[in-house]
């Protein structure tokens, strides 16, 4: 087969590696707009089952990403400044520069063809001229404009305010900090992802966000802003930037997957909020589940028709839970009166797939705390 692949993310250089290990004849070429060292973000988290994927798929890959994990198995909830930690919950953390150079290398050992710096401008030529054409060319995917009435996409722009930063503060775990301000309420998601750095994303409604006056603020000045908000949790560190900006999160669905010998990975196909760490995973698993439609169908439309049949609903239960921890953060001011145990179990068990007995189970020490404060 002959593969084009427009985008150099997780989800399109998985996938290129996958099928060139599998079969060397195929012409694999992947095209990616950005040089291979340009990322923006810090680190990415994985489940100890995409872990198990990766293992099952290429050994190589998953050695190369494990020996550079850093790993953990609690949430940290700090609401009025109380911390409670809740145990078993297992992820790890690695840099996203770290995760696409491992997957460039391996790539490039299988003579998967990358072309980096490489803007493509007309998308149906390229699908003319392959077997395969792959959009994994993320949130503002060109091949889903191209083929909009094929794919049918529905992106909804949501209310809340994002920034991703780094700091050298370490977070032992998965840490989701609420603070309150003069302008609002500010929320934190934090983790570290090597022996020095940490994610650090901090969210906030919009009406807090114009309280605050970020609009009219320099990108130092709203470090120094976020600094004096998170003082307590930073201890001194400074929060670091990669062309970090206010953004909104955009929640993308597609009604349907391929277009003839066209289809869509990771961001380009779909999107699951921030707040439940499943971007990077799902991108990576929709990878899997492809290249495995791959094995059992020699034809390609039949191949992309039983990705989309095996795979969309595994992504509707992500994006179903995704959803509701997302409107937990947009209307988290409403929680703010909470105490700081019955805060921290609203929090878990807010996307539905945690329940009580399922935390007991996880940490009993933690729904002991829990009731003993009187919940």
């Amino acid at each position: 087969m002959k593969i084009n692949i427009v985008g150099g993310g997780p989800s399109g250089l998985y996938f290129a590696l996958l099928m060139k290990k599998s079969d060397p004849a195929h012409e694999i070429v992947v095209l990616e707009r950005n040089a291979p060292d340009d990322t923006f973000g810090w680190g990415v988290v994985f489940s100890d089952k995409t872990l198990s994927y990766l293992k099952e798929n290429d050994e190589e890959t998953h050695q190369s990403i494990t020996d550079r994990f850093a790993m953990w198995d609690n949430v940290d909830v700090i609401h009025r400044g109380q911390k409670m930690t809740i145990r078993g919950n297992r992820f790890s953390g690695i840099a996203r520069i770290e995760l696409l150079n491992i997957l460039q290398t391996r790539c490039r050992e299988l003579d998967v063809s990358l072309r980096f710096r490489t803007e493509v401008s007309d998308i149906e030529s390229l699908a003319q001229d392959c077997d395969l054409l792959v959009g994994a060319d993320g949130i503002n995917s060109a091949v889903r404009q191209t083929y909009r009435q094929s794919f049918e996409p529905d992106l909804s722009l949501r209310s809340n305010k994002y920034i991703w930063y780094g700091t050298r503060q370490l977070f032992h775990g998965l840490t989701l900090t609420f603070r309150e301000s003069e302008a609002g309420v500010f929320a934190a998601h934090s983790y570290k992802f090597n022996k020095t750095t940490s994610t650090f994303i901090v969210e906030c409604d919009p009406q807090t966000w114009e309280s605050a006056g970020f609009a009219a603020m320099s990108e130092d000045e709203t470090r120094e802003y976020l600094e004096k908000v998170f003082a307590d949790d930073l201890q001194g560190r400074q929060l670091l930037s990669n062309n970090s900006k206010w953004i909104n999160f955009v929640n993308v669905r597609n009604n349907h997957w391929s277009h003839q010998n066209v289809v869509l990975l990771g961001d380009a196909l779909h999107t699951a909020h921030f707040s439940i760490g499943s971007g990077t995973k799902l991108a990576l698993e929709d990878a899997i589940a492809l290249y495995k439609c791959f094995q059992t169908f020699g034809d390609v439309r039949e191949a992309l028709a039983e990705f989309e049949r095996v795979r969309k609903p595994v992504i509707e239960a992500y994006q179903e839970a995704a959803h509701e921890s997302l409107i937990f953060f947009e209307n988290v001011k409403d929680y703010m009166h909470l105490e700081p145990f019955d805060f921290a179990y609203k929090l878990m068990t807010r996307s539905k797939k945690i329940d009580y007995e399922n935390l007991k189970k996880r940490d009993p020490k933690f729904i002991a705390d829990y009731e003993a404060a009187g919940s």
